[in-house]
């Protein structure tokens, strides 16, 4: 039997991550290939744009992971060149397309470690929609607003591009 909600999980993961090639694609045009825009911050005190890379793949990442039984691995955060994030997405996918697993472990219990000797402990479900899912979109609408700000011709549509497929006309 297909897992459903881990399926739908993954396939939500890989729609959006086709958008953040999509944006980074769009960078990469406005900028010609000039990598400095990696480095681009919304605020002093925020992560550039190559670190909302690795962050944003991180969330699928570490579920195809924890689909496995494996531990939470992060990538390089600093990302300064397009290769490597080109890299990182195309990895996280790659390893999001074997999460193969029923839909029981969702009702595990999972230890998140956080650093500094602190831990959450989550089931399954609120591991992907307390977590999971609220990081993946935070780093995902960064990166895109980062873009934004720097001058890149994006737009909702741009951001909402799973949608497309849909869209009719009368």
């Amino acid at each position: 039997m297909q897992s459903q909600h881990i399926a739908l999980i993954r396939t939500l993961f890989q729609s959006r991550l086709a958008t953040l090639e999509h944006l980074l694609e769009s960078a990469r045009t406005h900028f010609r290939d000039d990598e400095s825009f990696l480095q681009k911050r919304l605020a002093a005190d925020m992560l550039p744009f190559g670190t909302q890379i690795a962050f944003t793949c991180n969330q699928p990442r570490n579920f195809a992971l924890w689909c496995d039984g494996k531990p939470a691995n992060h990538l390089d955060p600093d990302v300064t060149a397009l290769a490597q994030a080109d890299e990182h997405i195309a990895n996280t996918k790659e390893l999001l397309s074997g999460a193969h697993v029923e839909d029981t472990k969702l009702a595990e219990v999972t230890r998140i470690e956080l650093g500094q000797s602190l831990y959450l402990e989550l089931s399954g479900h609120a591991y992907v929609n307390e977590f999971l899912m609220p990081n993946f979109y935070f780093h995902l609408v960064t990166a895109y607003d980062i873009l934004r700000m720097a001058g890149v011709p994006i737009g909702k549509r741009d951001y909402m591009l799973h949608l497309v497929p849909s869209i009719r006309k009368e």
